[in-house]
């Protein structure tokens, strides 16, 4: 019989609906599950013992009431500690937030709680979603469930992490550059970026404004789809989100791929990648031609330019998100004789390296003289970018790519060479870059026993063709049905 910790999202919801399991045997398993493998994973910063017990309470009175719980009702989530959560500590894996407490919540926070999901806690993730790695983290390492020798991937590698490893049935990441999706990718399990406006970005402390974006990581693709459901569409308190309104993704579902063109970038097939990983992408590309979809190759010529690009607009955006925390109104405040000096103390505690490093580097791109040679550049040069993309998707309805050169690579062996860690990137940013839907869907593994992953990137809004591509070749093999041995 299938442990509770082991159900998917919706299994689990329905469950609950039908009085089979309660919500409090559901938080009960998963606060279990944590207490069993966090010694080796490391992937929550703060759990919710008590307010998830009291949350699956209320949920077992309403379904013992014959009220509808919602499609979430009574299942335990986890939550990127990017993300503020009412009374609940909220650390963006910074010092300078230690002990910060939001008195609010995040609108993906109160839509995810008002579907019925139970909140079991918060998420590790590199220093304000800086990283690829997880390792920015100024509160602690979060290791791979598949060998904890490995890194997670980054930033939302805690959410990664707890959905591979069992501790949830679903978690919230951010994505500004890819870190919804390299975890997706790394710790084997689903991953959707959903398009720049799709979801609101109020109550979610912010890296890169014009880039970060809310997505569900999850065991399979019909579960991240009802996740998206529960948090997409328009919020009054965020200018940036879309009126659009949210379509029904789970009914897309079980479409197929028969007829669908799908481009194939040439760019995304470099030079140094890791023979496995283009091998695993292939055969998955194959698999999906055998089932019917129409394989095109496509070019996207400004590809080489994407990591400079992002690397000047994010951090130059960075630069003006953190100048927020002066030690002043609330974070850390190291006293000292001056506010001058109150300021460089307390922002010298409070960040980290990876932090000051590219407060600095989108400083400069910001300053007096350089502004039109960096940061307006990039700019120009992210519209070719999304242009690019807006000729492959003339003749095609989706891409498929690759998500990272590399599977999971070994904890600190990129740390000294920021630029080989950027890199873990390079197939990722472009559609932040553009505001592009991406979702990441298991396609295999190397001979290390590491998960491969497969991208599917979309037209703006059209978030049901990626989940219904994600679908059709998850139904058709099985390596999201594998969980790591922890």
């Amino acid at each position: 019989m299938t442990a509770l910790h082991e159900l998917s999202l919706r299994e689990a919801a329905a469950r609950v609906r039908r009085r089979e399991t309660s919500s409090v045997e559901l938080v009960r398993a998963a606060l279990a599950r944590i207490a069993a493998v966090e010694p080796a994973v490391g992937a929550f910063l703060t759990v919710t013992e008590a307010e998830a017990l009291a949350a699956a309470e209320a949920i077992d009175r309403r379904v013992a009431a014959g009220e509808d719980p919602g499609p979430l009702g009574g299942v335990p989530v986890g939550i990127k500690d990017m993300i503020c959560t009412a009374g609940i500590r909220t650390t963006a894996g910074s010092r300078i937030l230690e002990r910060f407490v939001p008195s609010y919540d995040a609108t993906v926070t109160a839509r995810l709680k008002r579907a019925g999901a139970v909140v079991v806690g918060k998420l590790n993730c590199d220093e304000f979603a800086m990283g690829s790695s997880t390792e920015n983290s100024a509160l602690g390492t979060t290791r791979n469930p598949w060998d904890g020798s490995r890194v997670p991937g980054g930033s939302s590698g805690g959410s990664g992490a707890a959905v591979a490893a069992g501790e949830c049935h679903a978690a919230l990441g951010t994505d500004t550059g890819g870190s919804v999706r390299l975890p997706a990718a790394f710790c084997g399990v689903v991953g959707l970026k959903p398009t720049y406006g799709r979801v609101s970005r109020y109550g979610v402390i912010a890296y890169a404004s014009s880039l970060d974006q809310v997505g569900p990581l999850a065991r399979d693709v019909a579960d991240a789809a009802l996740v998206l459901e529960a948090i997409a569409g328009h919020d009054a308190a965020d200018s940036t989100a879309s009126p659009r309104p949210v379509p029904s993704y789970s009914a897309v579902l079980e479409q197929g791929v028969r007829g669908l063109r799908l481009g194939l970038p040439r760019e995304y097939f470099v030079e140094g990648m890791q023979p496995e990983v283009e091998a695993g992408v292939r055969a998955a590309v194959r698999e999906l031609e055998r089932l019917g979809a129409v394989i095109e190759p496509v070019s996207l010529p400004h590809t080489e330019y994407a990591i400079a690009t992002y690397y000047l607009i994010a951090t130059a955006e960075a630069s003006s998100n953190l100048a927020r925390y002066d030690g002043i109104r609330y974070g850390l405040r190291i006293p000292a004789d001056s506010l001058g000096a109150m300021y460089e103390t307390s922002r010298a505690a409070g960040f980290g390296t990876e932090v000051k490093r590219r407060i600095m580097l989108g400083t400069y791109a910001l300053s007096a003289g350089y502004y039109d040679a960096y940061y307006l550049k990039a700019q120009q040069v992210r519209t070719l970018i999304r242009r690019d993309f807006e000729q492959a998707f003339q003749h095609c309805e989706a891409l498929v790519t690759p998500v990272a050169p590399t599977t999971a690579f070994r904890l600190g062996e990129k740390v000294a060479d920021p630029l080989t860690m950027y890199l873990s990137d390079i197939f990722t940013i472009s559609v932040n870059l553009a505001g592009l839907p991406g979702l990441v869907v298991p396609c295999g593994f190397d001979t290390a026993g590491l998960p491969i992953g497969l991208q599917v990137i979309g037209r703006p809004f059209d978030e049901e063709t990626v989940l219904r591509v994600g679908a059709a070749y998850e139904r058709a093999t099985e390596w999201h049905r594998r969980r790591p041995g922890i």
